[in-house]
């Protein structure tokens, strides 16, 4: 289904995994894209993806928590395409997985930088375009949502920042036109999931096969979630099929929890 034909979508946090899934998606349900990360291999690969398909790719490297990247991302839109249809916010950095009795501070701001002011930044400078379009946002959060596991309580400080935000910022904009959403994915199949449960594995002396499925039992579905599948329901809560869905958080998790 071409649910983007035409549109301009801006993708933040190109990358191998769930970055490129977003971009080539996008590409596939008939949208032009700017990708922005600040790894230009990367970038350069995904955009021989995307003009493959027969789309137009503009590429922009940049490191998202310098306070000018916004309006560079928000200017190449517009000069590339004239407009702006879609904006994912999908720039992230994991703070330290420490207790927060213990966590450097100081890590903790840099990770906030990278997780939420800089999706505050760029949707704010996007912002005009967006509403010209009746556009939409979607934000990348994660499942860290929904549980305090130890090491984990700067990470969900940061998710909770940016779930908040999106909420907030889609009353903002709701009245112009703009919807905002969430998807929050739990585990995603991918390079560096694949790494750490290979690395478990042979801690174990097991096979990665079983530390897989030892994982994926503890979801409904017993399987843990792609890319591609990730980027579906981004898709969706971009798309004109969810043009009454505003201010929603969309959990993408397999049933690991319910919400």
């Amino acid at each position: 289904m071409m649910l983007l034909r035409d549109k301009v979508v801006l993708v933040s946090g190109i990358g191998p995994g769930l970055g490129r899934a977003l971009a080539v998606r996008c590409a596939e349900a008939g949208a032009d894209v700017v990708l922005a990360a600040r790894t230009r291999h990367r970038l350069d690969a995904v955009a021989e993806e995307v003009t493959a398909m027969g789309r137009r790719a503009v590429t922009a490297a940049v490191d998202i928590t310098e306070p000018d990247a916004a309006r560079r991302l928000a200017d190449v839109a517009a000069d590339s395409f004239g407009r702006l249809d879609v904006l994912i916010n999908n720039a992230f950095a994991i703070p330290p997985m420490t207790d927060l009795l213990d966590v450097d501070l100081d890590a903790v701001r840099a990770g906030f930088e990278t997780g939420v002011f800089a999706s505050l930044r760029l949707t704010r400078e996007c912002a005009p375009l967006l509403a010209e379009r009746q556009g939409s946002v979607v934000m990348i959060n994660s499942a860290v949502l929904r549980h305090s596991r130890r090491t984990f309580g700067a990470y969900k400080m940061a998710k909770t920042s940016l779930l908040s935000m999106a909420q907030s910022l889609s009353t903002e904009l709701g009245p112009r036109g703009v919807r905002v959403n969430t998807v929050a994915p739990g585990y995603i199949w991918a390079g560096s999931l694949q790494w750490y449960f290979a690395h478990l594995a042979q801690e174990r002396g097991v096979d990665p096969q079983q530390v897989y499925d030892e994982t994926a039992a503890t979801t409904d579905l017993r399987k843990l979630p792609e890319p591609d599948e990730i980027a579906d329901a981004v898709l969706f809560l971009a798309s004109p099929m969810a043009r009454a869905i505003t201010g929603q958080c969309l959990d993408v998790n397999g049933g690991e929890y319910h919400h």
